[in-house]
């Protein structure tokens, strides 16, 4: 008796998984809509980071004159 053949297939990942049922629920409007508003809260976190990081670096060589 032989085995059955293995079938190298890949399983989607939960984000492909995700995608693919938010492209089955949303107009490709709202998906866009939604894409945008996400990269606008990473790039507000990113500026935050920055800011604290600048402030940080300011504190810093004020504390150093005196």
């Amino acid at each position: 008796m032989q085995a059955a053949p293995v079938r190298a297939t890949a399983i989607p990942s939960f984000t492909t998984a995700l995608r693919a049922v938010e492209s089955l629920l949303m107009s490709s409007g709202q998906r866009t809509a939604r894409r945008n508003a996400w990269t606008s809260v990473l790039e507000d976190r990113r500026r935050a980071k920055d800011r604290v990081e600048t402030q940080r670096v300011v504190e810093q060589v004020l504390a150093g004159r005196s």
